[in-house]
């Protein structure tokens, strides 16, 4: 019982997600409505139809697919729905989540192969390529956008037109790039894309979704290898009657369909590109000027979230996130495999006067 008694406050999340959310999206989750309430029905139709807008693609060539928990949910709903019992994935790797994709398909029996990459380097298209032709026996290509490993931002578009040349299915992996990072459909030649409510559309955690083309949809149709993942199934259950196939996220839904309407205020994708590249900028800038040194060299750094070597002497991570979580701050801890990094995101509803707040209490912290 001891933890009932703590006192929670608001803290600025510099992080991948979960994200600092707005006044409003936070108070659109007070209303109570019933998952079969037409109203609610209503809110998730238009959800759905402003995404593929966002998205620049067409209703009749693609859909959006909403599914009840995070990211990770939709990448293994691609996976075990679009491959089929003799399919062949090419995973695409350069950090953790290219990885996870991996580790999803195998989980589910697809035979996958991995084309792996070091973690501050981009995937080579030459590479792709030569796979693609050396093993015909490849159905589908997948290659995450935003590699919050490190925050580097791989070329989907180059990678997609070798997948497209090669007649194979493209998935995409834009959890932490899709509404602020633009994203051409056609000239990628995306299958399918997934993404997540609290990222940059800056709302609360609960569902992800995926933007398909219809024509790939449509082949998964009983190819599932799960009940709760079956992509199909459950856009054929939300064109039927906007309805999920079991218990949706009713909360979170509303707070996103505020979330939508403050990212269209705002400007859309080029006005959060525009705020994010300038607290990215604002944030590399001043830990430079402190002594951090990048991970990444700065061409392929994205402004999602960087990653920060750990300094040479008197530096204890556990220490120092403790001080700035003290002060209202939340970065992240590293995810790499060859280097001691911690990472702070540029996303969600933080600005650069934020961003100038974080930097003063670093360096208070590291005197």
């Amino acid at each position: 019982m001891e933890n009932s008694k703590v006192k929670l406050r608001n803290k600025l999340l510099f992080t991948p997600g979960p994200l600092t959310t707005a006044p409003e999206v936070k108070e659109a989750m007070l209303t109570d409505l019933g998952s079969r309430d037409q109203a609610f029905t209503g809110i998730v139709r238009d959800v759905r139809k402003q995404l593929l807008h966002l998205a620049g693609v067409s209703a009749d060539e693609y859909a959006c697919v909403l599914l009840q928990g995070p990211g990770t949910f939709g990448l293994e709903a691609i996976a075990s729905s679009a491959v089929p019992r003799d399919g062949h994935l090419l995973a695409v790797i350069n950090g953790a989540y290219g990885t996870r994709m991996a580790n999803i398909a195998e989980v589910h029996g697809i035979r996958t192969t991995r084309l792996s990459f070091e973690e501050n380097e981009w995937p080579d298209v030459g590479q792709v390529r030569a796979a693609l032709a050396a093993d015909p026996s490849i159905t589908h290509v997948s290659v995450v956008h935003s590699e919050t490993t490190t925050g580097i931002v791989n070329d989907i578009e180059s990678i997609g037109q070798a997948v497209k040349q090669s007649g194979k299915i493209y998935m995409v992996d834009a959890m932490s790039s899709f509404g602020a990072v633009p994203i051409d459909f056609e000239r990628c030649g995306i299958d399918f894309l997934v993404s997540s409510s609290n990222k940059c559309i800056e709302s609360v955690p609960g569902f992800t979704y995926v933007i398909c083309r219809k024509a790939a949809l449509e082949q998964c149709r009983g190819q599932a290898r799960t009940v709760s993942f079956d992509l199909y199934a459950q856009w054929q259950g939300l064109e039927r009657d906007g309805q999920f196939r079991f218990t949706p996220p009713t909360h979170a839904i509303l707070a996103f369909h505020k979330a939508l309407e403050l990212f269209d205020r705002e400007g859309g994708v080029a006005a959060r590109a525009k705020r994010y590249g300038e607290n990215h900028r604002t944030l590399v800038e001043g830990m430079t000027a402190m002594g951090f040194k990048t991970y990444l060299d700065s061409e392929k750094q994205g402004y999602i979230i960087t990653s920060f070597l750990y300094p040479e002497k008197d530096f204890n991570f556990a220490d120092f996130y403790s001080k700035l979580n003290d002060q209202g701050f939340v970065i992240y801890p590293g995810k790499l495999s060859q280097a001691d990094c911690f990472r702070i995101g540029h996303i969600g509803q933080i600005f650069p006067d934020d961003v100038k707040r974080l930097l003063a209490a670093v360096k208070e912290i590291r005197g």
